[in-house]
């Protein structure tokens, strides 16, 4: 065969990918979807290849590390870049990348408003992964064709925690109306940051506003910290008791031997982050590799060595994730009114 006949036969008809010849899906699309039983071992073979996966996440602490470093364990030859960040910034981020359309990031973990603007833009792809079948439908987002755009991987739940030193058992609240007891006005503190917004919403929900009248009249501080450092101050006796505190924060303390205890309320506000795949991602099989890692054995026990809860188990109370059945535009606006609402509430700490 002439060169020329060879360069024509090449040209018009290109030999088949090694993806091609055996079947196996090679668009980001077709991957996301695939569900054969090797499945594991396709998306490793492109991951290998890839080298890496850029990660964006809100995990704190070092329970995003500690995941980062589980799954590069597992799959040697695929290093993961990780990026932490709050759901703010996470979104700043991954939209001025859009914008200067520079796709960077494969997989993100982060909380229901920052996965649902991202679907709203069309800037993560439904995907199935191994364990779908563990996790209930109220956690998962339904995509098309049977597909999730994401699903719920942790939960922190908060209710309720007290001093045993200050606080009697027989004084400390099993309800949002245990709050008013006069013998526990002064002694309420509330986190000024987003979870006591979120516990100031659940009480709005629940109670109505005639109850967060009542409950400043208890004359509550709102001290510009976090929940867990709002914790650090319940832990010596500086603040007796608040309803903003995460119950894995109080496994962890307890473990140290602080004199606390953790009760869940009428229904317990949960914080809560999820698994996301960008539809441009840089390396499709790792970041899907990744996702199913993290909703999978390997990332769930990593995050169960933090105290975070997972949606799959039963704690025995009610939880209610406040996002949920929102748009982005909606819980923004909600967000707003429980800030001003918390501010209001009593004394500030800043």
């Amino acid at each position: 065969m002439k060169l020329w006949t060879i360069i024509a036969v090449l040209i018009f008809n290109p030999p088949m990918s090694a993806w091609a010849q055996s079947g196996k899906p090679a668009k980001l699309e077709d991957l996301a979807a695939y569900n054969k039983p090797d499945r594991e071992q396709v998306l490793y073979a492109g991951a290998k290849t890839e080298g890496k996966i850029t990660w964006y996440t809100s995990l704190a602490g070092g329970s995003y590390k500690e995941l980062a470093a589980a799954f590069e364990a597992k799959y040697p030859g695929v290093k993961v870049e990780a990026y932490r960040g709050t759901r703010h910034e996470l979104g700043a981020r991954i939209l001025a990348e859009t914008q200067a359309k520079r796709h960077i990031f494969d997989t993100l973990e982060s909380t229901i408003p920052l996965v649902k603007l991202l679907r709203d833009n069309k800037l993560i792809t439904p995907y199935y992964f191994p364990t779908q079948a563990k996790y209930p439908d109220s956690v998962k987002e339904k995509g098309p064709k049977g597909l999730f755009y994401w699903s719920i991987d942790r939960e922190s739940h908060i209710g309720l925690g007290y001093n045993k030193n200050s606080i009697p058992a027989s004084l400390a609240p099993k309800n949002y109306d245990g709050l008013l007891r006069p013998e526990l006005k002064d002694k309420i503190g509330f986190a000024g940051s987003d979870t006591g917004v979120t516990v100031v919403g659940t009480m709005l929900k629940l109670k109505g506003e005639e109850y967060i009248k009542k409950l400043k009249t208890q004359n509550p501080a709102v001290h510009n910290v976090s929940g867990r450092a709002l914790l650090d101050m319940v832990i010596p006796g500086e603040i007796g008791v608040s309803p903003t505190i995460f119950r894995n924060h109080v496994e962890v303390s307890l473990k140290a031997g602080a004199p606390i205890e953790w009760v869940p309320m009428d229904v317990v506000p949960t914080n809560s982050g999820s698994t996301a795949v960008s539809a441009h991602a840089p390396h499709p099989h790792a970041a899907l590799l990744m996702a199913d890692f993290i909703l999978g054995e390997g990332g769930q026990k990593v995050l169960e060595q933090y105290e975070y809860g997972s949606p799959t188990k039963d704690y025995g109370f009610k939880r209610w994730y406040p996002e949920q059945g929102l748009t982005t535009e909606q819980y923004e606006k909600l967000d707003e009114q429980w800030n001003k609402l918390l501010r209001e509430l009593g004394r500030r700490s800043f």
